[in-house]
């Protein structure tokens, strides 16, 4: 076991003296030392729950006959970091909880790690460090919010984020606002669409990392804590069994992940979490291959902002287990992949059954015969940028018109609000990619006060930055290369034509080659926003959003 080094031996005696001091006893440095990462913080609404998930892990560690020693992972709530300099603090913590959990694990020598997450960045942060950690290890999260009932419908947070876009146009009172505030979030947990941190936490299920309900039971369910016992029971079966992070996301588990992300309708963010994932299990996921996994992939899910369905919904209809048995009747996943619970996928979803057809569409039924993601190519995005497709209206499938041009998130939001932007345009938003932002903040503002407004049938919005899970429309991030590198999106001029046609996975700025090299010629790199602390080292070692928004040493 790796925890010799600090429990056998004379060599050791300094480190049993320095256990002593935490109360540990002679019987319990014999056992398997299991790092329990808790993401437990008291301003994550996702992870205010989560030490009753790591006592629960804990036990179950205890009872299977390992010592659970509980460290944290530091968690930004993408929504209270919204609209404000705090979103550029978002996506790069990702990486400070990959790094802090590596030196954590590796200064203390343990021997496994059960990860307790729950939302945006921090799943991605934590899976990237089982890849890169190799240690056996699982997951469990804090679980989905329950949806709140507005007018008698159910609602979540995308809803209080449109319900703002209609207030600032007048569309509703103080009152109503104020009831789309008090009810949409009401009850602890990771907001109760499909957006971020449920998608991630789906996808750990599919990747093999999660035992089943992983990303759907609701954080007030009980059940979640007899879950998380069993992650507790279940680490000290991939100890003795020796199965291993590595073993367990190969390449083949990433294109079930990418198939099932299709089946779903997840987050645009995945896009970015799974190449950066991938990266450190030693496997370099290019993103074209979306496109071709979307065409045979029929999408299956719509879930809130895609639809009316909400994680509640999808946990009674079978989970992700049930959508992934309708996606196997197609011969579209790898069945042979061993997993967390010790046995293969296709062992996993034998005996899983879709509840609700209403929720979970069948193979025969579904809402398109195409994933729920596209990545788009063209003169404007030569390296690629992304769409959520299942939540485009589908008069916004095919769209070309006039560029709207804005250097940030802010002035953008204050022309969408202030009634400048009209029917038919394509506001672009620049320079807020992984360098030029930096910290390629969420444009879920914008993106809601275009629907708020009625404009979302009508105004398409493409940026380098990206977008929340909660985003809808014709939403379309991570262009790639960004402005801040002199991609083409930074040569746009207010007025161009911009040609959109999700469908056929393409996007163009209508200008000729030669009119595109003479703006090139022209352009000159802008001064860094941000040149002192974290974000200015981040912004020096980050690459493209179409690479994942990793990190490289240059």
């Amino acid at each position: 076991m790796r925890s010799d080094a600090v429990t056998k031996g004379v060599k050791s005696a300094t480190h049993r003296a320095l256990f002593n001091a935490l109360g540990f006893t002679k019987e319990e440095l014999e056992r398997p030392l299991v790092g329990v990462v808790s993401s437990q913080n008291d301003i994550v609404p996702g992870h205010m729950n989560l030490d009753k998930i790591v006592e629960a892990v804990k036990t179950g560690i205890s009872m299977a006959g390992g010592t659970p020693i509980v460290f944290p992972a530091i968690a930004v709530c993408d929504g209270l970091a919204m609209g404000h300099q705090g979103m550029k603090y978002s996506l790069v913590t990702r990486d400070l909880i990959a790094d802090s959990t590596e030196a954590m694990t590796m200064a203390h020598a343990l021997d496994a790690l059960v990860m307790v997450p729950n939302c945006d960045k921090n799943v991605p942060g934590l899976l990237m460090a089982a890849a890169r950690l190799n240690v056996p290890t699982i997951f469990v999260s804090g679980g989905p919010m329950l949806a709140g009932t507005v007018d008698g419908c159910k609602v979540s947070f995308s809803s209080i984020s449109e319900a703002v876009g209609a207030y600032n146009a007048g569309k509703i009172d103080d009152d109503k606002l104020l009831e789309f505030e008090n009810k949409t979030c009401p009850t602890c947990g990771s907001c109760s669409g499909m957006y971020t941190a449920n998608s991630m936490n789906c996808l750990t299920e599919v990747l093999g990392m999660g035992l089943p309900g992983n990303g759907t039971i609701p954080a007030v369910y009980s059940q979640r804590i007899r879950l998380a016992k069993q992650a507790g029971m279940q680490i000290m079966e991939l100890i003795r069994k020796d199965i291993r992070p590595r073993d367990i996301m190969t390449e083949g588990a990433f294109r079930n992940a990418l198939t099932m992300d299709m089946a779903l309708g997840c987050s645009t963010n995945s896009m970015l979490h799974l190449p950066a994932i991938a990266h450190e299990a030693g496997i370099e996921l290019n993103v074209d291959i979306a496109n071709a996994i979307s065409d045979k992939t029929p999408n299956l899910c719509h879930l809130a902002p895609a639809g009316p369905h909400h994680m509640e919904d999808l946990n009674e209809a079978g989970g992700v287990y049930a959508v992934m048995k309708e996606i196997s009747k197609l011969g579209l996943l790898d069945l042979d992949l061993i997993t967390c619970t010790g046995k293969t996928v296709g062992e996993n979803i034998a005996n899983s059954v879709n509840l609700n057809p209403e929720v979970i569409r069948p193979v025969s039924n579904p809402y398109s015969t195409t994933g729920g993601i596209a990545v788009l190519r063209g003169n404007l995005a030569p390296d690629s940028c992304v769409v959520k497709r299942s939540a485009v209206a589908p008069e916004m499938l095919c769209h070309s018109g006039p560029a709207r041009v804005f250097d940030c998130e802010e002035d953008a939001l204050a022309a969408i609000n202030g009634g400048k932007i009209v029917p038919g345009d394509v506001v672009v938003i620049r320079y807020e990619g992984p360098k030029g932002g930096p910290g390629m903040r969420e444009m879920l503002n914008p993106t809601s006060a275009i629907v708020g407004r009625g404009l979302g049938s009508t105004v398409a919005l493409i940026t380098d930055g990206r977008f929340s899970g909660a985003t809808r429309g014709a939403a379309i991030g991570h262009v790639s290369p960004e402005a801040a590198v002199g991609g083409p999106i930074a040569l746009v001029e207010e007025g161009d034509t911009i040609s959109i046609d999700i469908m056929g996975n393409s996007i163009r700025l209508e200008i000729s080659d030669e009119e595109m090299e003479r703006r090139r010629a022209a352009w000159k790199p802008r001064q860094p926003k941000i040149t002192t602390g974290y974000l200015a080292r981040y912004a020096a070692l980050v690459t493209s959003g179409n690479r994942g928004a990793i990190l490289e040493a240059k």
